[in-house]
């Protein structure tokens, strides 16, 4: 089955977080090896708006992200030794498919809204991933 399953958090998104997370609960109940890993990504800071913020934003957002990904792993019922938190600052599915990839993750589990026309025409983050994820990829949606 999965050994490491990697789990895309929007910190933003507590329905479609909630999704993925039941869905990465059940998955890791099947298999007493597994792992899971709790994945945020932070947007990169525009560079017109560098000298607008203090210096250690970065640093204060990396804290903020960090402490909310633990809280949210804490949350789970899943052994602590199974579960790591990682953020990663970029766009959203180069970054996923990065971990995916350094991680060698075996799953991505990504919750995702239903498609929308807008989504169809421009796609989405869970559909980028899909197409070129080198793992397999479930998507959870309600």
């Amino acid at each position: 089955m999965y050994s490491k399953i990697l789990v895309p958090v929007d910190l933003a998104e507590t329905e479609m977080t909630a999704l993925a997370l039941a869905a990465a609960e059940e998955t890791i109940r099947q298999s007493s090896s597994a792992f899971i890993r709790l994945l945020n990504i932070q947007p990169l800071m525009p560079i017109a708006l560098l000298d607008y913020i203090p210096p250690n934003f970065d640093s204060e957002l990396r804290e903020n992200a960090e402490k909310e990904l633990a809280d949210i792993a804490e949350k789970l019922e899943v052994s602590s030794e199974r579960i790591s938190t990682r953020v990663r600052f970029g766009a959203v599915y180069p970054e996923v498919l990065a971990e995916a990839e350094a991680w060698k993750a075996n799953l991505i589990i990504v919750g995702s809204h239903r498609p929308t026309m807008a989504t169809y025409l421009l796609g989405s983050n869970a559909n980028t991933i899909v197409r070129h994820a080198r793992c397999s990829v479930l998507v959870a949606r309600k």
